[in-house]
């Protein structure tokens, strides 16, 4: 990646899965069709007080990838096709390290794809094929995740970033109603314990022109935990699940963990029954908290299994 500022961001290289489908078929060589990518960038030049104070977006070396495109495709040969459309990214450390800001962009792409000894039978933009009856039902997913976060903390008027990373551990319980092969929606009970949560300067006596002594005092783990309500919805698709979360934690002693909620999840099958959990979440839609990273079973899952 190229973002024109080499000596403040750095050039960094991404690795990634992918995953793409034919949303629409326009005609017999033309269809829309869209993509994500989830993955790892490396080579960022991160924010360091002395040599790059400038960069206030990116605190790490290591930061996420996330991509989405949509595209047309049309099909030149029966070996080459050309895409073109709009595409957004962003790229983010997931509040592990500060400054945790992220960077966001968006842009059209345009591209050659050759696909190596297709045949002019197989580059035909095929019609839609059926598969079995699809019975609507309810599943139930358990996802039990765990993650680290940096936390800014306010005294006297000024945020001071602590210098501890916090445990997260968390839980969900969602009962999905399966509506066919593509989409499910539900609830969700969610609990966490966020080790940062309403973490304090206490306050203290300095002389004029002293700086105080910034000790960052953790409350009692009452104070640090809630269990929260969600409404879920996830795009399924061929081995991989996306999903998107709002909720509200209902249950807390107040301070940091009394917010709404949003949730991003990417759920990577492993077994018909099981599956690696990679998630992130949000509060009031724009505040950082913390990546989800776990393992997750479903339950009563009688979804027609046909790959």
């Amino acid at each position: 990646y190229d973002f024109a500022n080499p000596l403040e961001l750095g050039n960094p290289v991404a690795i990634y899965l992918f995953q793409g489908a034919r949303i629409a078929r326009l005609s017999r060589r033309l269809s829309l069709n869209y993509e994500w990518n989830f993955g790892l960038s490396f080579g960022w030049k991160p924010y360091d007080r002395e040599n790059n104070a400038l960069n206030t977006m990116m605190g790490s070396r290591l930061n996420a990838l996330l991509n989405v495109s949509f595209y047309l495709r049309w099909m030149l040969t029966h070996e080459l096709d050309l895409t073109f459309g709009p595409t957004l990214t962003h790229f983010s450390n997931g509040n592990t390290t500060i400054p945790n800001a992220g960077l966001n962009s968006a842009g059209l792409q345009a591209g050659l794809t050759c696909n190596f000894g297709r045949t002019a039978a197989e580059a035909r933009v095929a019609r839609r094929i059926d598969g079995p009856d699809f019975r609507p039902h309810m599943t139930y997913d358990l996802v039990l995740f765990g993650s680290w976060r940096r936390k800014g903390v306010a005294f006297d008027g000024n945020q001071y970033a602590s210098p501890d990373a916090y445990t997260v551990l968390g839980v969900n319980f969602a009962a999905m109603y399966n509506f066919g092969y593509k989409f499910r929606a539900g609830l969700s009970l969610d609990g966490v314990y966020d080790g940062s949560a309403n973490v304090y300067i206490p306050d203290q006596i300095t002389a004029v022109g002293d700086s105080p002594d910034l000790e960052f005092v953790k409350p009692g783990i009452d104070r640090q935990l809630a269990l929260g309500l969600s409404a879920r919805a996830e795009f399924v698709m061929p081995y991989f699940t996306i999903g998107i979360g709002l909720g509200r934690n209902i249950l807390h002693k107040g301070g940091d963990m009394d917010y709404f909620y949003q949730t991003l999840a990417l759920k990577v099958g492993v077994t018909r029954n099981s599956f690696v959990h990679i998630g992130y979440s949000l509060s009031d839609f724009h505040m950082p908290n913390f990546l989800m990273l776990g393992v997750g079973w479903r339950f009563n899952n009688r979804s027609p299994h046909h790959y």
